[in-house]
């Protein structure tokens, strides 16, 4: 019987046993798998937490369905009768941009009458299909791009604040290649977005009629996607799919090395796990500590991919006390406004089972790359902020009736500039090292998607080895 060690107990690793054990039966591999979580219960980041009848999620809130990543999982787990679609409200969503809520345009007809961008602004962003092409051998930054196609106020009003709200990022240190590699390719094949979009736009149209589907012209969107009791249920239905013996709470792995009897060993604070296959499914700087003294030039590489730091904060208010119409997914703030949060979601809109009846519930973000220092923040402090910005933003008055704080001291993997370098570079250090797999959202991709087609893949990967040994 071969051995399977998974280091980490988030959606990666959980979903990266639930592949590698449904793969290695279709191969007719005995495999034992091993998961070892240093928290006393599995799902990472992904925590749904109830409270005065609210419900309040700790880390992401869902997951879009316009991939079908998780869809697939779902329909593994027989749980997809259980999802709970977004409202339709939701697809709209709000820029807060000199004293106002302005609503993001969905056409064109929108966007000429918005008011978000000057007529100066739309001038110039109609001029992209002009805007010199990509410099040769530079991995651009997503700010760069960004004023080299848009213009400054595009920038500013609408890429920043997108980059906030994916990655708590800045734009002027993130890789476009790495962190949106669609548009990138799109104007490396079509010359310009605009140029793309009326192109795709068109095959789409004929390939409709000829009853197949394409993606949008600007890449996927989707419906996002969660469970009635939040999207810790996936988290909880994959932990209890797997075998009793499998999953391990309150183990934390301190160290990877060569085994003896078998390739590698694993030591813990409660013991050794002998393996021949280990994969890694923490964050990249939990995955170097393990790694320092094995490979030193992986520690290295993972050591190079910076973290945001972010909090979350849930307010809950009687509907009443809340004025402003709240129809719709939320709204983000460019860094120019200078108020303190990256914006607020209005998730009792989004779900509308997420507090109690005749009371809503708004979840703000504060921090990231650009603001690391509020992670430090007392907690009263912290909440005055957000009164204050939704006081100027939306006008709400009233202290709220349910306060919340979470705060993620590493929060999301920064894709900053070189960041395709330390990958290829990660990937060259593997080669040397089979049966030692990386994955997780330091990689290619922070959503839920992207970790569980993260997870796929090493799952893929490692069964590969494992036949050939």
């Amino acid at each position: 019987m071969k051995k399977a060690v998974i280091i980490g107990g988030g959606i990666s690793g959980l979903a990266t046993a639930f592949f590698l054990r449904k793969k290695a039966e279709e191969a007719n591999k005995n495999l034992r798998i091993t998961l070892l979580e240093k928290e006393d219960r599995p799902g990472g980041k992904i925590r749904s937490i109830k409270a005065d009848g609210y419900l309040c999620e700790w880390g992401p809130n869902g997951f879009l369905d316009s991939k079908p990543q998780t869809l697939d999982l779902c329909d593994a787990l027989g749980i997809r009768d259980l999802l709970l679609r977004s409202s339709d409200t939701a697809r709209k969503r709000f820029i807060f941009s000199g004293g106002t809520l302005h609503r993001l345009p969905e056409s064109a007809r929108s966007f000429f009458t918005s008011r978000l961008i000057s007529w100066p602004g739309k001038l110039r962003l109609s001029l992209e299909p002009f805007a010199p092409g990509p410099p040769r051998g530079v991995d651009e930054t997503l700010a760069a791009f960004g004023r080299r196609r848009l213009g400054k106020e595009a920038l500013r009003k609408l890429i920043a604040p997108m980059v906030s709200g994916i990655f708590a990022g800045d734009p002027e240190t993130m890789s476009l290649k790495s962190c949106f590699p669609r548009i990138a390719e799109l104007e490396r094949d079509y010359g310009g977005l605009i140029l793309a979009m009326l192109r795709l736009a068109k095959k789409k149209r004929r390939e409709r009629a000829e009853g197949k589907v394409v993606s949008s012209p600007s890449g996927p969107g989707g419906v996002l996607t969660s469970f009635r009791n939040g999207i810790q249920e996936l988290t909880d239905f994959l932990a209890a799919s797997l075998d009793s013996d499998t999953v391990v709470l309150g183990e934390a792995a301190v160290a990877i090395c060569s085994g003896k009897t078998l390739p590698y060993r694993v030591h813990t604070e409660a013991g050794d796990h002998d393996a021949d296959l280990v994969i890694v499914a923490a964050p990249s700087f939990a995955a170097a500590g393990l790694l320092e003294e094995y490979d030193r030039g992986i520690a290295d590489i993972l050591r190079e991919i910076p973290y945001a730091s972010m909090t979350v904060v849930c307010f809950g208010y009687e509907r009443d006390a809340v004025e402003h119409d709240l129809d719709g997914f939320g709204y983000l703030i460019p860094r120019e406004e200078g108020l303190h949060t990256l914006g607020t979601l209005w998730d009792s809109s989004i779900f509308h089972n997420r507090a109690p009846e005749g009371h809503v519930l708004l979840r703000s973000m504060l921090g990231g790359a650009c603001f690391p220092e509020y992670l430090e923040l007392p907690d009263k402090e912290i909440v005055r902020r957000v009164q204050s910005d939704l006081a100027t933003t939306m006008g709400i008055k009233e202290p709220p009736a349910f306060v919340r704080v979470f705060r993620h001291e590493r929060a999301i993997p920064q894709y900053t500039v070189g960041h395709g370098d330390r990958l290829r570079a990660l990937e060259e250090r593997l080669a040397v090292r089979p049966g030692l797999i990386v994955t997780g959202n330091s990689y290619r991709g922070v959503g839920l998607n992207d970790c569980v087609a993260a997870a796929d893949r090493a799952a893929e990967q490692g069964v590969r080895y494992l036949l050939g040994r």
